[in-house]
């Protein structure tokens, strides 16, 4: 109700300003209405010298342009009573008289000094600043972005935070640029005010001389008054407008008023008025000044000075106090270990030798590179991987880097920054020479080598990779691999409230009606598991809401899913347009496995003979020994009823070999049989 008696009030307030300009009205409610124009002129100057952040007065541009057309509509009413009766009220008349006095020339010549100083001054100074101010803004937008996006990868401010700032920086770009165009406003009115100013005068004479009768010493004196008292009521407000947009425009985002940042800044050094005071002080005795005249002067400075420096000594000393207060303080309080027990997602630890990957200021990219990362795994597997925390650890070898999850390492790795490393093509070149290592990511033996080699090495076959896109592949494979470690009950009713806007029956049916959030999140994380995307999560959970109802397994529901997600799954490992080569089990090692699942309360397990995993084990690695030295990727299929149970069998041993059943293929896909195990 507030807001729309707001709404009416100004919509009422914006029809009278432009019906004033063609009805005449009564001079006493003119003078009104031109008291009210210097107030809020006022106010407004005092509002910017008080505001902190230019957006805390993002109305301002809308207000100039209202305040400009205010002004003009008095200026419109205020010369149509001075040509038409000789009287434009006593506010005008006031101001008239009190600048002009007894000398119509002085008078004019101080409204035209002001005049001057609005517009040559403040109005064209304001609206260059304004300019470059617009410009700049848009240009640092971008860097901007970049900023915030590596203050969140880097974990020192959450989403909303993030979400803030960026729409602070869109303000600030709206701002600036609307501040820019409303300086033409300020900038036309001091024309305009002259103009008016002249015009006046100059009718006025016609009008005193030709139609009144007047003699040319009481027109000039009558309509000089006149017009001058007009060009001031108008010229002072738009003075303080014209000194308001400057001070907004010129203000940074200091965090303080800026009577307190001119105390501050201005007057935090005490030496230097000392050496004011001491020039004055020489001033008056080898000048004709005298120092009658600069003595007070400087005896003043140097006063201001001592108290200074004295109240500095104070507040470093109060700031001294208070520090040490709070660090007893907070070592006193229960609170201050919780820092110490929060567990982060993801860290990424290095040594100080391998610091300029993540220095942007000495060219490391390694923040973008997270972001982008990030942006691969949501794309890839459906997941928001969660804030990668950055740090130096200086526990660890110069050139070492560290990942954990969870607080735990999961893997490791060493760079040489002034090297490449050269993954060979399966042929040696004797010519290419380096330091034997291991690439982390896949574990391929690798040479990191000079600079000088690296164009032979690619000649070669090599694959060469700077030391950034080691670390940012090894980052997204233990990402990848690790993703079911990382997508929580929280990150999973995130995703889930990512769909409730378009899919909301979905979700009221299934939760939690059938399944709980922690339900599909155990659904999920077996998905992930075995590097399955999560993307199409409205499949997975229509999936979930049929058969819910008939079971609550977790991994019988993620067999369910998976079959839904045939197309998907049969796509992410088909090579060669429509063909997927496969490693199949024999009749005899279904039948083994089959005969060895074992159901109980906890659900079904397999219970299978070591000696015969052994055998398993055997002839299933000399198949994908075979078929990598072919460079294909091996890929297992059975049934659907021992599919999950030999994957739990090898997942220690060979984790990053997919098993599939024959109901995840497409039908499209076409099977070709590369090997088959059996015992």
């Amino acid at each position: 109700m507030k807001s729309r008696s707001a709404e009416l009030t100004i919509i009422l307030a914006v029809l009278s300003i432009i019906s004033m300009m063609v009805i005449p009205i009564p001079t006493p409610l003119l003078d009104v209405l031109l008291i009210v124009n210097i107030g809020v002129s006022f106010m407004i100057l005092l509002v910017a010298m008080n505001t902190t952040e230019a957006l805390h007065f993002s109305v301002f541009p809308s207000l100039l342009l209202l305040t400009t057309l205010f002004r003009l509509a008095l200026n419109v009413s205020s010369t149509r009573a001075i040509l038409s009766t000789g009287n434009a009220g006593t506010v005008i008349h006031t101001f008239g008289s009190f600048v002009i006095g007894d000398n119509a020339v002085v008078g004019f010549v101080v409204f035209l000094i002001l005049a001057i100083i609005q517009y040559l001054i403040i109005t064209r100074g304001a609206e260059r600043v304004a300019e470059v101010a617009a410009r700049f803004t848009l240009d640092a937008m971008p860097g901007k972005q970049i900023s915030i996006d590596a203050d969140l990868n880097a974990g020192l401010i959450n989403e909303k935070e993030a979400r803030e700032r960026r729409e602070t920086i869109e303000k600030e770009a709206d701002f600036f640029g609307a501040m820019d165009g409303a300086m033409k406003f300020v900038k036309g009115d001091a024309v305009a005010s002259m103009i008016i100013v002249a015009i006046n005068i100059i009718g006025g004479f016609i009008i005193g001389m030709a139609m009144n009768g007047d003699s040319l010493t009481t027109a000039l004196q009558n309509y000089t008054i006149l017009s001058v008292g007009d060009g001031l009521v108008s010229q002072l407000p738009a003075l303080l407008i014209s000194t308001s947009s400057g001070l907004i425009v010129t203000r940074s985002a200091s965090g303080g008023t800026l009577g307190d940042e001119l105390t501050r800044q201005l007057f935090s050094f005490p030496r230097f008025m000392y050496i004011v005071a001491g020039v004055l002080t020489l001033f008056g005795i080898l000048t004709p000044i005298g120092p009658i005249r600069t003595l007070p002067v400087a005896a003043l400075l140097a006063y201001g000075g001592y108290r200074m420096t004295q109240n500095l000594k104070t507040t470093e000393m109060q700031a001294s106090k208070k520090e040490v207060a709070a660090e007893e303080a907070e070592v006193r309080s229960p609170e201050s270990v919780m820092s110490f027990i929060q567990v982060d997602p993801i860290e990424f630890e290095f040594g100080y030798a391998l610091i300029p990957l993540a220095d942007s200021k000495q060219g490391g990219d390694l923040l973008d590179r997270v972001i982008m990362i990030r942006r691969q795994c949501a794309l890839e597997l459906g997941i928001v991987v969660p804030v990668i925390r950055i740090r130096d650890n200086i526990q660890l070898k110069p050139n070492q880097y560290s990942i954990k999850i969870r607080g735990n390492e999961v893997s490791n790795g060493e760079l040489l920054l002034d090297h490449y490393l050269a993954m060979s093509p399966g042929i040696d070149d004797p010519a290419v020479t380096g330091i034997p290592t291991t690439e982390p990511a896949f574990g391929l033996p690798a040479l990191w080598i000079h600079g000088n080699v690296r164009e032979r090495a690619e000649l070669a076959g090599y694959t060469v990779v700077d030391p950034p896109s080691v670390v940012a592949t090894h980052l997204t494979e233990v990402i990848k691999r690790h993703a079911h470690e990382l997508l929580g009950r929280q990150e999973t009713k995130a995703l889930v409230d990512s769909i409730k806007p378009t899919h909301p029956t979905l979700l009221d049916e299934l939760i939690p009606g059938l399944l709980s959030i922690g339900d599909i999140q155990k659904v999920l994380g077996n998905l992930l598991r075995e590097k399955v995307s999560i993307r199409d999560l409205v499949t997975i959970l229509e999936t979930l809401a049929d058969y819910a109802a008939i079971t609550k397994d977790h991994a019988l529901l993620t067999e369910y899913v998976r079959q839904s997600l045939a197309r998907q799954i049969s796509q992410q490992y088909c090579v060669k347009g429509q063909v997927l080569p496969v490693i199949t089990l024999s009749a005899a090692v279904e039948k083994r496995l089959a005969d060895a699942i074992q159901h109980s309360e906890q659900g079904a397990y397999l219970a299978l003979d070591p000696r015969v995993s052994q055998q398993v084990y055997h002839a299933l690695n000399e198949q994908i020994g075979r078929l990598t030295t072919l460079g294909q990727q091996p890929v297992v299929i059975t049934s659907p009823a021992v599919r999950l149970h030999f994957r739990r069998m090898i997942e220690r041993v060979l984790p990053d070999v997919p098993v599939l059943s024959y109901n995840e293929l497409d039908a499209a896909i076409e099977i070709q049989s590369s090997g088959m195990v059996s015992i």
